[in-house]
């Protein structure tokens, strides 16, 4: 999320962070309805299986899972349904370029709000095999015991 930027969190994508490396994040807007700002306001958004692709110059946001809105009657729209994602030119075409490497994708990590207007935050990420995934477990771990020893330490 950019810097001293006053916004709330309402979702996020945990699992991205341990099933990818991430190599860089980049802030999009979503095209939502009126029933889907709602529930996006209420956190009823999902975003495990959520991934973004590049399709005719354009982003889309896919297999998002945004939730029904309660009140919404005959306004609901299919809860996932393909959503664009509003970048500058430039930016999708760098994302494009970045995507033609082998292994690369973009993958939703957060929805917060911004000024009122629901954002996602995209991280250009590259797969992560087993073994990667144990290492960074492995370094947590340690991490955690250090803090821990380092914390003893400094109460005494």
């Amino acid at each position: 999320m950019p810097k001293g930027v006053d916004s709330h969190v309402l979702a996020q994508n945990k699992k991205a962070r341990h099933d990818y490396t991430i190599v860089d994040t980049i802030e999009a807007g979503v095209v939502l309805t009126g029933t889907e700002i709602k529930s996006v306001r209420a956190a009823r958004i999902q975003l495990k299986d959520g991934f973004a692709q590049i399709k005719h110059g354009q982003a889309w946001l896919v297999n998002v899972h945004i939730a029904p809105f309660e009140q919404g009657n005959i306004w609901n729209q299919d809860p996932e349904r393909t959503r664009k994602l509003l970048l500058k030119k430039r930016e999708i075409e760098r994302l494009a370029n970045d995507l033609k490497d082998s292994g690369m994708t973009l993958v939703p990590l957060k929805v917060y709000l911004k000024n009122g207007f629901a954002k996602i935050l995209l991280g250009l990420a590259k797969g992560k095999h087993d073994y990667d995934k144990r290492e960074s477990i492995k370094r947590r771990e340690q991490d955690r015991d250090i803090k821990r020893v380092m914390k003893s330490i400094n109460q005494r």
